[in-house]
């Protein structure tokens, strides 16, 4: 039976081991729980440890050793037939070392918990708080807010997962809570089930899972709920659906208890082929989504920027959906409101201009906040930018989370390395999720500050001013009878109409006129009349579709 430990530790190195490092990276995590320590040192004998472990009268007694697997083996029994000796073989004894040295340490029976070099800290965290077997759904938060502050200063993980067959998505998502590493998962279900899950009687076969897990009931949803409630007890959020998103979103919240809602303002539409909307009508479905989820009291992310990104738009225009992505919620009611950070997309745009563009959007989006309205910075890297090779893709992923860090995000979504090429399993989200927290680790003791850097400052001025243009255009829309032009699926629908929102990747869409012209110069993409530097300032851009 494992012993909760209490609060008094003595430490050493034993025997002829002089490596101190990981024993000093425990006793930082428990004295930060409150724990009085006593280190000992390097190279301590066993009868040295022993005696100052009863005269301080310690709770736990914890070694660390780091070299020959056989000489520690030998350590560790006498250190046990010592303990017994002396009375001590009932105090709580913890281990830290390589693996080979940890399966010697367990084979004596003498040790309540090893912890190896690959041990996070929250593992350790989690044992002083409640033993190794004190794991309960309990000591995690179970709303998006509160694990949030749980797990500050570092951003909670999420990670989107879903495979073809429903067995394998159950085992995965139990994988993945069980690595303790995500906190959120987000379930991808097949296009199928996004635009038809309310009409499958109109089918008579409905296909298998294609690009995401084949969900075709409130049960499956249910079982994949119960797969997450072991490990770290991770929320579970799902794809808002491409059609009867309302309907959706209230299963969704009935089933898997749905950590926030993800939908787009003017896509999955007519604009893209992900169902037959109208943009006027995604709209106005996508507000009363909102209002739902303000009235339910559940966070809310419009994920409508990166969406016009995906398909080439210009900065500017990014950067004013955005804001509007976010104007809307406030609107409709949503308190706790997720704003999505993806950078690296269109592919070519630079760190600096990356974060020029960001920090544009966090200041429109943050000028909104008040006592009852408050964002959360989620951050991401772009699919478009992951390489085939893996292990380029994953460089790629660790070099875009340094981006990411700098904008002290409160999430992270991790996009596995191998992503770009094929539809991931448990353990390439594991290791990702591993690069991704060796990278937060390293940017917690400290980054520079990118406001700080001229350009990137006067390129987020820039990009603040063009977005303010953009977003005026769409009230002159209906300035004469509206009475917010941006509220206004009219608007909203008449502006893509007439190209104020315009993306090279329209072209050949139902939906919008896909005239616009863009390219990447230095870094940023900037509109263009499609000559080669043919660059166009965003007031000739609006002038030109008014001519």
């Amino acid at each position: 039976m494992v012993r909760r430990p209490q609060r008094r530790i003595v430490c050493a190195a034993l025997g002829e081991c002089v490596h101190t490092t990981g024993i000093q990276s425990f006793l930082t995590i428990a004295r930060d729980e409150g724990c009085d320590t006593v280190f000992l040192g390097p190279a301590v004998p066993v009868e040295t440890l022993l005696d100052e472990a009863r005269e301080c009268e310690a709770d736990i007694i914890a070694v660390s050793y780091r070299l020959t697997p056989s000489v520690a083996g030998s350590l560790f029994g006498e250190l046990k037939d010592r303990a017994e000796q002396l009375g001590l073989a009932d105090k709580c004894f913890l281990c830290g070392g390589t693996e080979p040295v940890v399966a010697e340490a367990e084979r004596t029976g003498l040790f309540d918990r090893c912890f190896t070099s690959s041990a996070s800290a929250d593992d350790v965290r989690a044992y002083l708080r409640g033993g190794a077997s004190g794991r309960t759904q309990e000591q995690f938060a179970s709303t998006l807010t509160d694990r949030i502050v749980a797990r500050h200063p570092r951003p909670i993980l999420r990670s989107h997962f879903g495979r073809p067959d429903l067995d394998e998505t159950f085992e995965g998502v139990r994988r993945l809570a069980e690595s303790f590493l995500m906190d959120v998962i987000s379930i991808g279900p097949d296009q199928y089930a996004q635009e038809n899950f309310f009409h499958q009687d109109e089918v008579t076969a409905p296909p298998p899972g294609a690009g995401g897990v084949p969900i075709r009931t409130e049960d499956d949803l249910e079982r994949i709920a119960q797969a997450a409630r072991t490990g770290n007890f991770p929320l579970l959020r799902c794809y808002s659906g491409t059609r009867d998103i309302v309907r959706m979103a209230d299963v969704l919240r009935r089933t898997i208890d749905n950590a926030w809602c993800a939908v787009p303002l003017t896509w999955y539409s007519q604009l893209d082929g992900r169902s037959g909307r109208s943009v006027r009508q995604t709209v106005a479905e996508a507000q009363e989504v909102m209002r739902l989820h303000g009235q339910w009291g559940v966070p809310l992310e419009c994920n409508e920027a990166h969406q016009w990104s995906m398909r080439d738009a210009h900065d500017a225009l990014a950067v004013a959906m955005a804001f509007l992505g976010a104007y809307t919620a406030k609107a409709m009611g949503v308190r706790h409101y997720v704003s999505q950070y993806m950078l690296n997309t269109p592919k070519g745009t630079s760190p600096a201009m990356d974060l020029a563009k960001m920090l544009a959007k966090i200041e429109l989006i943050e000028s909104l906040h008040d006592e009852s309205f408050v964002s959360y910075r989620e951050v991401r890297a772009g699919l478009v930018s992951m390489p085939a090779d893996p292990l380029r893709a994953m460089g790629q992923l660790a070099a875009s989370t340094v981006t990411c860090m700098h904008l002290s995000p409160s999430i992270l979504h991790i996009v596995g390395y191998s992503e770009a090429v094929e539809l991931i399993g448990p353990e390439q989200i594991i290791d990702s999720a591993k690069i991704v927290e060796q990278v937060i680790d390293d940017c917690l003791l400290g980054l520079p500050n990118p406001a700080c850097d001229l350009s990137v400052e006067q390129r987020k001025r820039f990009l603040v001013s063009d977005a303010e243009l953009i977003l005026q255009a769409i009230r002159d829309l209906g300035a004469d009878d509206c009475a917010d032009p941006l509220l206004s699926a009219e608007c909203i629908g008449k502006a893509v109409d007439v190209g104020i929102l315009d993306a090279p990747g329209l072209a050949g869409c139902a939906a919008g006129r896909g005239l616009a012209r863009t390219e990447v110069c230095h870094g940023a993409c900037v509109p263009t009349d499609g000559s080669p530097g043919g660059h166009v300032t965003e007031r000739e851009r609006l002038d030109g579709l008014a001519g």
